[in-house]
C-alpha cells in the first residue's frame, strides 16, 4: 500500500533534490554603447544581452559582442568560450577562456571591442581580459593556438556565475 506518509516522504525527497540542483548565471556588461552581447550554444542563441540562467551544466558555449561583423558562433570576433559546471572530481569544474584562434580574431583595432570575463559567486576575482590597444593580437591571456591551455581560467566551486564585459 502507498500511504500518505510515503507520499509525503517522496514529495519531500523530490523537493530536496530540486533545491540541490546546479545553477549558473551568465551576466553581460556592455560598456561599448553599441552592439549586442550574444550567448550561443551549438548554434542556438541563448541570450541577446539579458542574464542567462541555467539549472544545470552550461557547456560548449560562446559569448561575444555582435557588432554586425560576427558570424552566428562568433566567427570574426573575439569570443569567450565557457563551460560552467559543478565539479564532480578534482579539476572537473568550470573552465572559461578568451579565444583568438581562427576563425576568431582580436577585433579591438578595427571596431573598438575589448573583451574580458570574471567569475562571481565563487572564485571571485578569477578571470582574464584583453583590453589594451597595445596588446590586442599579443594578448597573453587568450588562446592564439590550440596548445595555449594555460590561459583557461578554472573554478572548482559549485554554482559559480560568470560576468562577461565588453569595452572595459
Amino acid at each position: 500500500m502507498f500511504s500518505f506518509a510515503k507520499a509525503l516522504t517522496t514529495l519531500l525527497a523530490v523537493a530536496f533534490i530540486g533545491v540541490q540542483a546546479e545553477r549558473h548565471v551568465v551576466h553581460f556588461d556592455n560598456r561599448c554603447q553599441r552592439g549586442t552581447p550574444t550567448l550561443v550554444r551549438r548554434g542556438q542563441i541563448l541570450s541577446r544581452g539579458w542574464d542567462y540562467v541555467t539549472d544545470g551544466v552550461l557547456d560548449a558555449t560562446i559569448a561575444y559582442l555582435q557588432t554586425g561583423n560576427c558570424g552566428l558562433n562568433g566567427e570574426g570576433c573575439t569570443t569567450v568560450e565557457l563551460t560552467l559546471k559543478n565539479p564532480n572530481c578534482p579539476g572537473c569544474g568550470s573552465s572559461v577562456d578568451i579565444s583568438m584562434i581562427s576563425p576568431y580574431v582580436y577585433v579591438l583595432a578595427w571596431n573598438g571591442v575589448s573583451t574580458g570575463f570574471g567569475y562571481y559567486n565563487g572564485c571571485d576575482g578569477a578571470g582574464a581580459n584583453c583590453k589594451s590597444f597595445g596588446n590586442g593580437p599579443n594578448c597573453n591571456t587568450a588562446f592564439h593556438g590550440s596548445n595555449d591551455n594555460w590561459v583557461q581560467v578554472q573554478c572548482q566551486n559549485n554554482d559559480v556565475n560568470l560576468a562577461v564585459t565588453f569595452c572595459m
